[in-house]
């Protein structure tokens, strides 16, 4: 198809033609190798699959069999299985969304120099302003909250190798630790943070899994999910919130040298991310059961020894790394609105965006629920910004003939129909929209509010075993 062509050759033009600091190959990388380079700069199909790999699955992947515990093993796997395809497939749609804004604004010679396009401006640009305010509104809101949930993962986390401080305490000190991605320019320079997370997060979730193969079955083992309506849904949410991490999709795209090439790489990393979630959470499920139900967090069950505190430390590292994925986009937005985008300087940059920490920092001290806040996410802001919006984009983009013979991509060879797109799209908004916003949103905010009612507001540690009272002193013997 002649537009597509034509479009894939304009993107590739303007692509080794940028200069932007954000794209920009420095010298030498020509001249020869360069450590810096190879750490620091990536944009190819290998990076873009890093990070969507790595970004896809981090605390997430230590609640799920909590959300297994809630749905029962079979709806669990199912259900992983099924958001995982309805993921990768509103991905893809968000991918030639994006080839089709780029290519339509560079036939009208628009220079994205020094310009990080985003998710907002390519629905403003497609369809018009009210679209714009949706996708800007949906879209922060969501990062913000993953955002937060990255910070209460951390404190959740280290309070298991660590239990001396309680875990608002620690929401404190890692808020400060992760207000240092402000320094991070842009997706371009998340290189080897994406390799070294996906490592991370393959440790953990292999681990949980043979650990609780060698752990056994506790005694008396129970697996009465689905038991409850309102937990078959809050589980349900979770998952449809663990494959819902494309809100960062468009600047991953705006980060390789050839974006066009991203159409199916959002699939294949959430073909390796099931060999994750799917055997760590169906082993932790199996041998602890129903205990789950109040353990929010694996690592609370697992038998603590080297491997596991080994686990808790690379989890750390890779939440901070996926607080900075979540973050950037909002970094962006932020600077748009004060001007400092264009700024090429990275401390002006950084000292530009630490605004955007402040709330989030707060948020989670306020809301420290770990497990149940990822529902109230997924079913309220999930549902939409990743899955209905671009389906509902989608649709509206190419709903005149016009549009669809002029389209920058051509029909996927799987389903090279417009009648069998536009089916599938109407199928996920209305599935979505009754399931997963319906349904699971009165499920998640149920359980949402029974954890502020349990535990209250800036709960100082969230599901924290009692303190073990001390023995009295044993009484002198009478002889």
């Amino acid at each position: 198809m002649l537009p597509q062509k034509q479009a894939e050759e304009a993107i590739v033009n303007q692509s080794s033609d940028h200069d932007d600091r954000d794209e920009e190959i420095p010298d030498q990388h020509q001249n020869g190798f360069s450590l810096s380079n190879f750490l620091w700069h990536g944009g190819s199909v290998y990076d873009a699959w890093f990070s969507c790999a790595s970004n896809q699955v981090a605390q997430v992947l230590l609640t799920l069999p909590y959300s297994f515990s809630q749905l029962g093993m079979l709806s669990g796997i199912i259900f992983q299985v099924f958001y995982g395809i309805l993921g990768s497939w509103t991905a893809y749609l968000i991918s030639v969304l994006y080839v089709e804004y780029r290519s339509r604004k560079e036939k009208e010679n628009v220079n994205f120099k020094n310009h990080v396009i985003q998710w907002f401006e390519v629905l403003d640009g497609l369809l018009g302003p009210y679209w714009k305010a949706v996708g800007l509104a949906f879209n922060c809101t969501f990062l913000l909250c993953g955002s937060v949930i990255q910070l209460i993962g951390c404190a959740s986390n280290i309070y298991y190798i660590n239990d001396h401080l309680d875990k608002r305490t620690w929401t404190y000190i890692f808020g400060a630790c992760c207000a240092t991605t402000v320094f991070i320019p842009s997706f371009h320079n998340y290189r080897i943070w994406s390799f070294l997370g996906l490592g991370m997060t393959t440790y953990t979730a292999w681990y949980m899994t043979i650990a609780a193969i060698i752990h056994g079955q506790v005694e008396g083992v129970k697996h009465s999910g689905p038991d409850k309506l309102v937990l078959y849904f809050t589980g349900a949410t979770n998952i449809l919130y663990t494959f819902g991490g494309h809100a960062v999709t468009v600047e991953i795209m705006h980060a390789m040298w050839k974006p066009q090439k991203f159409k199916y790489v959002y699939l294949f990393a959430t073909l390796y991310v099931f060999t994750l979630t799917l055997p760590s959470a169906t082993a932790v499920y199996w041998a602890f059961g129903d205990q789950l139900l109040t353990h929010s967090n694996a690592f609370s069950l697992l038998p603590r020894n080297a491997w596991r505190d080994a686990g808790v430390m690379l989890m750390l590292i890779h939440q901070f790394i996926t607080f900075g994925f979540a973050c950037t986009p909002l970094y962006f937005v932020w600077e748009k609105v004060i001007g400092m985008h264009d700024t090429k300087s990275i401390c002006l940059r950084a000292l530009a965006r630490l605004p955007v920490v402040i709330p989030i920092w707060f948020l989670a001290i306020i809301f420290p629920f770990f497990g149940p806040i990822n529902s109230a996410v997924g079913a309220l802001l999930v549902s939409f910004t990743v899955y209905i919006i671009p389906a509902l984009a989608y649709m509206l983009t190419y709903r005149s003939a016009s549009a669809r013979k002029n389209a920058a991509e051509k029909l996927p060879f799987f389903l090279p129909s417009w009648t069998g797109m536009f089916v599938v799209n109407t199928f996920i908004v209305v599935w979505v929209l009754i399931v997963g916003f319906g349904f699971g949103g009165w499920a998640s905010m149920t359980n949402f509010i029974k954890q502020v009612d349990t535990f209250g507001l800036f709960a100082k540690c969230y599901q924290c075993p009692p303190r073990a009272s001390a023995a009295p002193p044993p009484h002198p013997l009478h002889h």
